[in-house]
């Protein structure tokens, strides 16, 4: 059995009624400590007339590893309408993304899976929500040094 770590996993939807795909991800992650506030964020990357973005980083404390979270992530994804399919637009509208970001000192560098998430530092709607919970994780000055505007709007 792994030890009980802390875990953050990143969550977006910019497809359907956002509001609710996020709660009933949330609702189905197991060992749920914190939730972040909900940011609007712009789209980075893919399709220019793409819907805004409503983002929240999660909190869990669990003994999942990485490779057990990719795989709930991914069927909480696909039971969310999420299109990951070879048609599908790279950066592109989605009912559900989930990110793993942390999971306590695990690292993974698989073609699927690279934990800590390789991308995070550079996105504002990831470090934004993740100064909610976890403000020692997140690089001072981090605003200078990221894309995308986030705008509060409060609890989920």
């Amino acid at each position: 059995m792994s030890p009980i770590r802390r875990v953050f996993l990143g969550l977006g939807s910019n497809l359907g009624d956002r509001e609710t795909l996020l709660r009933q991800a949330v609702e189905r992650l197991p060992d749920v400590v914190a939730i972040s506030d909900l940011y609007e964020t712009e789209p980075l990357g893919g399709p220019v007339d793409q819907p805004p973005f409503l983002n929240l980083v999660v909190e869990l404390r669990t003994d999942l590893p990485a490779r057990q979270l990719l795989e709930l992530a991914q069927r909480l994804e696909a039971n969310a309408g999420r299109d990951r399919s070879e048609t599908a637009v790279r950066f592109g509208p989605r009912t559900l993304d989930i990110d793993i970001l942390i999971v306590g000192s695990e690292t993974a560098d698989d073609p699927d899976l690279v934990v800590p998430h390789p991308r995070m530092h550079e996105r504002a709607f990831v470090l934004r929500p993740l100064a909610d919970l976890a403000p020692e994780l997140v690089p001072a000055g981090w605003e200078n040094h990221t894309e995308g505007s986030v705008r509060r709007l409060g609890k989920l």
